[in-house]
């Protein structure tokens, strides 16, 4: 059975509308999603830290539309981890966990890596919205785009914009 490593924020957690949300709650602005086409989060969004590190954020994050679905087939058909580079926000572990049980409650606790670097991850395909991550993994690369990766080419990585192109690919 394959392996497979998914991030969650940005691929599985929706964490673009919570800063939209945030930002717009802070300045009563609409921040159009074109306008930070190929910024990061950070530059994008002035407080993007602020935000990160509000009480709920990471655990009221929206699912990305179609992932739920989805990954339960995935589970079913390969040796599925949820991978976050969650050790950058210590806080966030005990969010995402809870975030993890109620929105997936068929992913065991054996089934979610925290870790500080992705490159530790072994597995045959890895799905990222970052090239950080994506860029040094020797398997199966797949970029779930985001507005800080769409103006790049995806080189390698094999780049989609919605899960229902995954389902497509892996199931």
């Amino acid at each position: 059975m394959q392996k497979i490593a998914i991030d969650m924020d940005g691929v599985l957690a929706d964490v673009y509308s919570q800063f939209i949300r945030m930002h717009h709650d802070e300045f009563g602005e609409t921040i159009p999603i074109e306008s930070i086409y190929g910024k990061s989060e950070a530059d994008a969004f002035v407080n993007c830290r602020k935000y990160i590190q509000t009480d709920g954020f990471f655990r009221e994050a929206p699912l990305i539309e179609g992932c739920a679905n989805v990954l339960e087939q995935i589970n079913q058909e390969y040796e599925l981890y949820l991978v976050s580079a969650a050790l950058e926000f210590p806080w966030s572990l005990t969010q995402k966990v809870e975030w993890i049980k109620q929105h997936f409650p068929f992913i065991g606790w054996q089934q979610i890596v925290f870790c500080g670097s992705k490159k530790i991850v072994a597995a045959d395909i890895m799905i990222d919205d970052h090239f950080k991550n994506l860029d040094h993994f020797p398997g199966k690369t797949i970029l779930f785009t985001q507005p800080h990766n769409i103006l790049k080419e995806s080189g390698r990585h094999h780049r989609v914009n919605h899960w229902k192109e995954i389902e497509k690919i892996l199931l």
